[in-house]
């Protein structure tokens, strides 16, 4: 298998960060080019409270953050000599996740979990889930750690 395009999805936590640092070592060593994607995703309940005609502004908005972030990510990515793009979207994060893969011959998804369980689980379900169970392609779920602190502990493992 040749792996010549990684996508990396990003919801710009320090999880997705975390996926980021393996997908740009491992991109690294394939000599492969990321796409960095972030999926602005509106429930209906956060739609209300905006009401129709701040719904445009706020979208604009939020998407114009997500390009100023991606684009600091991007940097990261182009600091370490690796080519690569960004792109934000909006839709249903692990729909949009597969979608992306599939219409942009992506080769290998690398993306962080947070690693819920329980309640919150059951509720939310989990997009890394669902993007392993639907993708194309191979995906690598990252995972790290939260400390008491509310940290990120950079370790492999469960």
């Amino acid at each position: 298998m040749i792996v010549k395009h990684i996508l990396v999805p990003t919801d710009l936590s320090e999880y997705a960060d975390y996926a980021l640092d393996y997908a740009i070592a491992l991109a690294q060593k394939l000599q492969a080019r990321l796409t960095l994607l972030h999926i602005i995703h509106l429930t209906p309940l956060a739609m209300g409270d905006i009401g129709v005609s701040g719904l445009v502004p706020y979208l604009e908005e939020m998407e114009t953050d997500a390009q100023q972030r991606l684009q600091a990510l991007l940097h990261r990515v182009h600091q370490e000599g690796l080519q690569g793009e960004t792109a934000v979207v909006q839709g249903v994060p692990f729909q949009s996740i597969v979608d992306m893969a599939g219409n942009e011959d992506v080769d290998m998804i690398v993306m962080g979990t947070h690693g819920r369980t329980g309640l919150t689980h059951a509720l939310m379900g989990s997009v890394a889930e669902k993007v392993v169970r639907l993708a194309p392609c191979p995906v690598l779920v990252t995972r790290g750690k939260t400390a008491a602190s509310g940290r990120v502990d950079h370790t492999c493992g469960g």
